[in-house]
């Protein structure tokens, strides 16, 4: 999963047109050290990911996925609970638990839109624009045709936020709540 995010990043530097000496420059790193961090040699500080997070705007725990993926299994692994974030672009930065229409490596750095294309995608990406829109909590019924038949999940959608309060994404939390 590592090296998905760090591939990942490096598409998230390009689109925003940055070169790591940009990024590293921005982030108060050397250039080398962010090259490592892209390739996945080495794990930035908490301190670092978040400069680094913060020139690229998404949330720094998506360098600790692995780390914070385990307490969350523990706690949800066996419940109809989805965890994500995204960014401003609504790309999924990271996600935990997914229906298993999507797996977890496929989703980083896509839009729903280029996962799927049905109303519950288009209501779930108006839902996350509202968030992105107004700064507030949004939540909402939303229906989506899987594999294994038709979901209905109970959506919020709450600001993600940096240190210093500016929105940098959206991230949701989704329970499916259909009868079956």
């Amino acid at each position: 999963m590592v090296n998905h995010l760090r591939n990942w990043l490096v598409d998230l530097r390009k689109r925003k047109g940055l070169t790591q000496e940009d990024v590293a420059a921005r982030s108060f790193i050397n250039r080398a050290y962010y090259a490592q961090i892209e390739k996945g040699s080495r794990n930035p500080s908490m301190d670092v990911a978040k400069q680094i997070a913060q020139t690229l705007g998404f949330s720094a725990t998506a360098f600790y996925m692995d780390d914070l993926r385990e307490p969350f299994q523990l706690a949800l692994q066996n419940s109809p609970i989805i965890i994500a974030h995204c960014d401003l672009e609504l790309r999924y930065t990271w996600i935990f638990n997914p229906h298993a229409d999507f797996q977890n490596q496929d989703v980083i750095g896509k839009r729903d839109d280029d996962l799927a294309m049905n109303q519950g995608i288009l209501d779930l990406m108006s839902l996350k624009q509202k968030v992105k829109d107004t700064g507030q909590t949004v939540k909402g019924k939303i229906r989506f045709p899987l594999s294994d038949g038709v979901h209905t999940y109970y959506v919020f959608g709450e600001p993600l936020r940096n240190l210093e309060g500016e929105l940098i994404g959206i991230m949701t939390a989704s329970m499916d709540i259909s009868d079956s």
